[in-house]
């Protein structure tokens, strides 16, 4: 597991950040799943899309090129895996949302509800946290994220809030649906990811090269020492 977690291998990075955004997308299947309420970001898409009339998953694009642009001023560059993510994500959270069933209705429905909202949760931030180590470029949001932790040295839980809560007011203002799923996601996302990094020990400060590091310069994110979603 440490060899996995660990390696600078390209192989091994790859597959670290396959199994991200596979386990991403069904973090995002799961939390759909509840009905308790969309991710910030969904509830953007959401807002956006009814006000342009545009279909969801046309304005999510549009959202994460917006996004992409936002990254400019902070120095980040896209790497595989920001591609990776942009095609894949919607995949799986598509995969997800054909195997996992609605919960049931009856008395345990919000019960299940509930269920599929907390394992969403944690299984979005162990997921972030492994195609972060991956470091193979950012995807849109996390991107954001990143960049703004290296620029204002500001801890991940707080950068991370602060993105959820402008996203969310401002998907709502837009006709977006907030429900107290959305209200859970914005408050906890922030703190579990940064305890998922602790865990996989991925860490966003500049790694020093090392002859057994190398690979090949266009895998290389060269974000600031940090690769996210």
């Amino acid at each position: 597991m440490n060899a996995f977690l660990d390696s600078p291998r390209l192989l091994v990075r790859l597959v670290r950040l396959y199994v991200g955004l596979a386990a991403y997308g069904l973090a995002i299947a799961l939390l759909l799943r509840s009905g308790l309420g969309s991710s910030p970001w969904d509830v953007l898409s959401q807002g956006v899309a009814r006000t342009l009339g545009l279909s969801f998953g046309a304005t999510t694009v549009a959202v994460s090129v917006l996004v992409l642009v936002a990254w400019i001023p902070l120095r980040q560059r896209p790497g595989w895996g920001t591609l990776s993510n942009t095609l894949l994500i919607g995949v799986f959270a598509d995969l997800g949302l054909a195997w996992i069933p609605a919960p049931a209705e009856g008395t345990l429905h919000l019960l299940w509800q509930s269920a599929d909202l907390a394992g969403g949760l944690v299984l979005l931030a162990l997921a972030s946290a492994l195609y972060i180590g991956a470091r193979l470029g950012p995807g849109p949001r996390d991107g954001l994220m990143t960049g703004l932790v290296a620029r204002t040295g500001r801890p991940v839980w707080m950068v991370r809030c602060g993105i959820e809560l402008t996203v969310v007011l401002a998907g709502w203002l837009l006709g977006g649906t907030v429900g107290i799923g959305t209200a859970v996601f914005a408050f906890g996302i922030g703190p579990l990811i940064q305890s998922a990094m602790r865990l996989l020990r991925v860490d966003l400060g500049p790694r020093p090269a090392r002859p057994a590091e190398a690979v090949p310069a266009s895998a290389e994110p060269g974000i600031s020492g940090a690769a996210a979603r």
